[in-house]
């Protein structure tokens, strides 16, 4: 049985079912409540393995609201897991705010290792992977090319997030502000039926996805100046 009094971070796969990890399946079936960034997403993950435990919700919209309901759960001797649709919760997704309030309680934390989705992408770029930024998405507006401007003199492998919409507009900004010819790599759907992975200068790449409309989920990596 987990321990009592003790919250847990459960990666889930960004992709292929398969990449779920035996302990993860035991945290989850063996935890007082499951928290779940989408219920559907992850009602479907439990109903695979098999998982009947309580759910309840838990996203970037609510989530300053229901910290402190969840830290009086465990004080009260309830264990909690944490997922999110897809990868490790607290990366690009919900679960810092919770984590730094149990910690801040003196509540113990364990993160389970698990899918994400940057990592895969890192590696199969080709690019260093021995010193990396992680940057996760951009700015949507506001600040988005001062982020930009400010990493064009980073010397270490960057890697944002990209959702399909944005694509293109990201891929040619990037262009402008880190130079064509900077070397680069574009993996989408990690793990899926239709992974791919594209790799060649920023100029190419936004050439590429300006004549094969992007689709899926999408990791950047940029080489460094």
């Amino acid at each position: 049985m987990p321990e009592q009094n003790k919250l847990y971070l459960a990666p889930t796969p960004v992709g292929n079912l398969e990449d779920m990890t035996f302990r993860a399946i035991r945290i989850l079936k063996e935890a007082g409540v499951i928290l779940a960034e989408d219920t559907r997403t992850t009602g479907f993950l439990l109903k695979h393995f098999d998982i009947r435990n309580k759910m309840l919700s838990h996203h970037k919209f609510n989530e300053h609201q229901t910290v402190e309901g969840i830290v009086s759960r465990i004080k009260n001797g309830e264990s909690v897991a944490l997922v999110s649709d897809a990868g490790t919760p607290g990366i690009s997704d919900p679960g810092f705010l919770l984590v730094r309030e149990c910690v801040a309680q003196g509540i113990e934390v364990e993160c389970l290792p698990g899918a994400t989705a940057f990592v895969p992408a890192l590696v199969n770029s080709g690019l260093p992977g021995d010193r990396f930024v992680f940057e996760g998405f951009l700015p949507q507006k506001k600040g988005r090319q001062t982020r930009l401007k400010e990493l064009a003199g980073e010397t270490r492998t960057m890697i944002f997030y990209e959702s399909p919409f944005r694509m293109v507009k990201t891929l040619t900004q990037m262009a402008e502000y880190l130079g064509t010819d900077r070397k680069a790599s574009v993996s989408r759907e990690i793990s899926k039926l239709h992974e791919q992975t594209v790799r060649g200068t920023l100029s190419e790449l936004t050439g590429y996805f300006t004549q094969n409309e992007p689709r899926g989920e999408f990791v950047i990596v940029v080489a460094g100046k």
